[in-house]
This record gives C-alpha cells, sequence and structure tokens, in this order.
C-alpha cells in the first residue's frame, strides 16, 4: 500500500486521526477498534470544518483590508 506524505500544514487533527487509525490497524476487530475509528472519522470531520473556517478566515480579512 502507498503512504501519503504529510505536508508541513497539515493539520493537528489529521495528525491524531492518522494515529488513531494506525492503533486501530492493530486490533482485532471489535468494539474498542470500532471507537478509535469513530474517532479518526470524528477528527476528520474537525480538520474540515477548521480547514473552512480558516479560509473564510481569510477571506474576510482580505475584504476589510
Amino acid at each position: 500500500m502507498a503512504r501519503k506524505e504529510i505536508s508541513i500544514g497539515t493539520s493537528a487533527w489529521l495528525l491524531q486521526a492518522k494515529d488513531f487509525l494506525e492503533e486501530a490497524r492493530r486490533l482485532k476487530p471489535g468494539p474498542e477498534r470500532n471507537e478509535l475509528r469513530q474517532t479518526a472519522k470524528v477528527l476528520r470531520e474537525i480538520a474540515k470544518l477548521e480547514a473552512g473556517s480558516g479560509s473564510a478566515l481569510d477571506r474576510g480579512w482580505r475584504q476589510r483590508t
């Protein structure tokens, strides 16, 4: 499987999600593994929202100046 490179600007949320998924892969299928995968999913959603709000803030800043 190919590895993705992580850019310098990668969100801390995405890095945490990656760690949770790596840990989940080490576990046998079951509730603990599912919980880690669900947590990673939520962290990725937070990262998306953060990225969207950051770009919205940048646009607002440019409009004021």
